[in-house]
């Protein structure tokens, strides 16, 4: 099977924790290798982030191809001017598959840009459209605390649009479902639940090799992903801050470790990284916050494996990536009890789940793992049990029979799409 995945807004090559890098990426680049090895050909469509890319990238693991398309300035970003760029996307996509001369079987488009330039192509080469978001506007939109915030009209006008004309969605979790049918009216006849996987070989319990240069022997809590004001990393900080007055003899004993942003960024005052380190001082917690920018992630499972807690204090997640990594390495997470978190993380079993904007709640489950090593194991184990039930090999099957699907049906309209998504989805 020849597969297109359109990638457009950003690339699964760059290192993670930028400001539109993250679980999407890692998403998309396991799945195309994933379906590489099961034998299909997989070609990904992004665009050109950096004048100084080639334009056509071979994976050297696998044969997958990443195709960098001009859409815009390649030096700004914006995802408002980018849907601007979205037609000349378009057509540099339409003229490397002319080159190219391929047939795509399946498009699998990812996020609303994807789905926009997907359809525009289907209109020129036809293929069956599968679709997923990773996150919703209008979820964001209801969790935003600020309007500068605010998901645009225009996103969440589009994603309406993507549910009508596309072939089949792929959802994380039921909530991801539910939240579609909910705010967008979406059929559930055409959602298939399937979430998405973690990599077993690069992810799996080891015996620690801690990066010493940041957590020097001390009791380590993790946060891995964007510094986005979604992720609730100024709960986070709030709750460390409570920590420290419950337990003043820990101060320096504990570091709280931030993967993502950039550390040697210039503190911008509107940037999300300004805040938090306006807040961090405000918050006298300088000598236990320690931002350490963004990392490849090759290098993820050794900090992962070397933190005590990985915390997850989402406002919304759809799912939520690098708890299930931090579960196949062995450590306990401590999250949100919003969206796929409340899937991914087992309460009491794998880790803990607390209220959401709760800095107290949050304090109390992070002072309770960090002086309970015994814990820590219990929920480790159990932890790494789970996560092996989401191997990208069973996740990646999954999608694979959702492609069979959507061309079976092409050839026969009666087909009945949503008994077939119904033994499909995985978490039933």
């Amino acid at each position: 099977m020849n597969i297109a995945l359109l990638s457009v807004h950003t690339c699964p090559l760059a290192a993670l924790g930028g400001k539109e890098t993250g679980g999407l990426n890692v998403y998309v680049r396991e799945l195309a290798h994933e379906l590489a090895a099961r034998g299909h050909r997989v070609d990904i469509f992004t665009r050109v982030h950096n004048p100084r890319l080639t334009h056509s990238v071979q994976d050297s693991e696998l044969q997958v191809r990443v195709f960098h398309v001009p859409a815009g300035n390649p030096e700004s970003y914006n995802k408002q001017h980018l849907f601007e760029s979205l037609p000349e996307f378009t057509r540099g996509v339409q003229t490397l598959v002319e080159r190219e001369n391929i047939c795509y079987d399946v498009y699998h488009s990812h996020y609303w840009l994807s789905g926009w330039v997907a359809r525009e192509l289907q209109k020129r080469q036809p293929a069956p459209i599968v679709h997923m978001f990773h996150t919703l506007g209008a979820m964001k939109n209801r969790v935003a605390s600020r309007s500068a915030n605010r998901e645009s009209k225009l996103r969440v006008r589009v994603e309406r649009d993507i549910l009508q004309f596309v072939d089949c969605i792929v959802a994380a979790t039921p909530h991801d479902q539910q939240q579609m049918i909910k705010l967008y009216g979406a059929s559930e006849n055409k959602i298939a639940i399937i979430p998405p996987g973690v990599s077993l070989n690069r992810f799996h319990p080891v015996k620690a090799n801690r990066p010493r240069a940041y957590f020097q022997d001390k009791h380590t809590i993790l946060f891995v992903g964007r510094l986005d004001p979604i992720k609730g990393l100024d709960v986070w900080f709030r709750a460390m801050a409570l920590m420290m007055q419950a337990h003043p003899d820990w101060r320096g004993h504990v570091c709280a470790c931030v993967i993502g942003g950039d550390a040697d960024d210039a503190a911008i005052p509107d940037t999300e990284l300004a805040r938090l380190r306006t807040l961090k001082n405000d918050l006298g917690l300088n000598d236990v916050i320690t931002f350490m920018g963004k990392r490849l992630q090759e290098s993820l499972p050794s900090y992962y494996a070397s933190a005590d807690v990985v915390v997850m204090p989402s406002r919304y997640e759809s799912f939520g990536m690098a708890a299930l990594e931090a579960m196949a390495c062995g450590t306990p997470v401590v999250a949100s009890a919003v969206g796929g978190l409340s899937f991914v993380v087992r309460d009491g079993e794998t880790g803990f789940l607390v209220p959401e904007n709760d800095p107290q709640a949050l304090a109390n489950c992070l002072g309770k793992l960090l002086g309970d090593s015994g814990l820590r194991k219990r929920l480790g184990e159990c932890g790494a049990q789970v996560a092996r039930g989401y191997a990208w090999s069973r996740i990646a099957e999954q999608i694979e029979q959702v492609y069979n699907v959507v061309n079976h049906a092409l050839l026969l309209p009666s087909f009945d799409l949503a008994q077939i998504y119904s033994r499909i989805n995985y978490l039933q």
